[in-house]
């Protein structure tokens, strides 16, 4: 169930919009005069839609380089560039 508070709520109750948005770990959304202006959330929470957010970009990248034709590059190739890195940083 999505948390909901007015602007107004931000400036008077900071501290417990904060709590409630780390403690429960859901964002809130503000409105101004009734209509939806703001969302507020934890770092956490964020970082979390944010990684979604990328991953769901590379999977549509990749469907698309499928849908294409393109050729990838096989587990073999893609361990032995994973290695070449590790032994680079040593």
């Amino acid at each position: 169930m999505p948390v909901i508070k007015s602007i107004s709520a931000l400036r008077n109750r900071t501290r417990e919009i904060a709590t409630l948005c780390r403690e429960q770990d859901v964002p809130v959304f503000l409105t101004t005069n009734g209509e939806g202006d703001l969302v507020v959330m934890s770092i956490n929470h964020y970082e979390r839609i944010s990684a979604r957010l990328d991953l769901y970009e590379k999977l549509d990248e990749s469907l698309n380089q499928l849908a294409t034709g393109e050729k990838g590059f096989t587990h073999k190739q893609v361990v032995s560039k994973l290695r070449q890195r590790i032994n680079v940083r040593k």
